[in-house]
């Protein structure tokens, strides 16, 4: 399995949340196709898709190739230094693990977008 590290770990309650960084694309792709609209729109925020291109190159939230957009955008936006490796890419995955059954919820190319959604389940968590 590539390479993995644990980048963020807090427990509440029954639950713990963490933060992952994976460079396996396979997996990212997973944790990906399992996003609900909310997350997926958050990424989409995250990556800044809407200063990047005009809005009328955009696919529409309805439209069936917005998820292949959105990921192909991820892609990009996770590749690492191109000088050492063209295809090296790493990825912040948010799980949520309750007992001993880890569940993905969302993944990103960057540590601050991963973090926010870390924290808005923990402060979720707190207020339930």
């Amino acid at each position: 399995m590539p390479q993995q590290e644990l980048f963020f770990e807090q427990a509440t309650g029954d639950r713990r949340i963490q933060v992952l960084k994976t460079y396996d694309p396979a997996y990212a792709r997973e944790v990906f196709n399992e996003m609900d609209d909310a997350a997926q729109a958050l990424l989409w925020k995250s990556l800044d898709i809407e200063k990047s291109y005009d809005t009328t190159d955009l696919p529409s939230p309805t439209d069936p190739d917005r998820a292949d957009f959105l990921w192909e955008e991820l892609l990009e936006s996770a590749r690492e230094d191109v000088r050492l490796n063209p295809n090296l890419r790493s990825f912040f995955v948010v799980s949520e693990i309750r007992g001993a059954a880890p569940q993905s919820l969302y993944v990103s190319a960057d540590w601050p977008s991963a973090e926010s959604f870390a924290k808005n389940l923990l402060a979720t968590a707190n207020r339930a």
